[in-house]
């Protein structure tokens, strides 16, 4: 099958700021148990759940926090 090469680009990546992308979101998991948060958007939520989720369960200390951002890539400005 053939395949052709239009023109050569580089691309960029960069956090996705376009009108209606989604905000960051931040989780926390206990590395004790499978519980884990819900998402949010609100870092302070993920951290107050593991507060509670300590108070709870006392031996349970350890969380990791996820956070999920997102990307886009587009060309670079042709200078041409």
């Amino acid at each position: 099958m053939p395949r052709s090469v239009i023109r050569f680009a580089d691309w960029t990546i960069a956090s996705d700021r376009s009108e209606g992308a989604s905000p960051p979101l931040f989780e926390m998991e206990c590395t004790k148990c499978p519980e884990r948060s819900p998402a949010s958007e609100d870092s302070g939520e993920a951290q107050d759940w593991a507060l509670k989720h300590s108070g709870r369960h006392p031996s349970h200390t350890g969380f990791r926090g996820v956070n999920t951002s997102f990307w886009r890539t587009s060309m670079k400005d042709d200078p041409a």
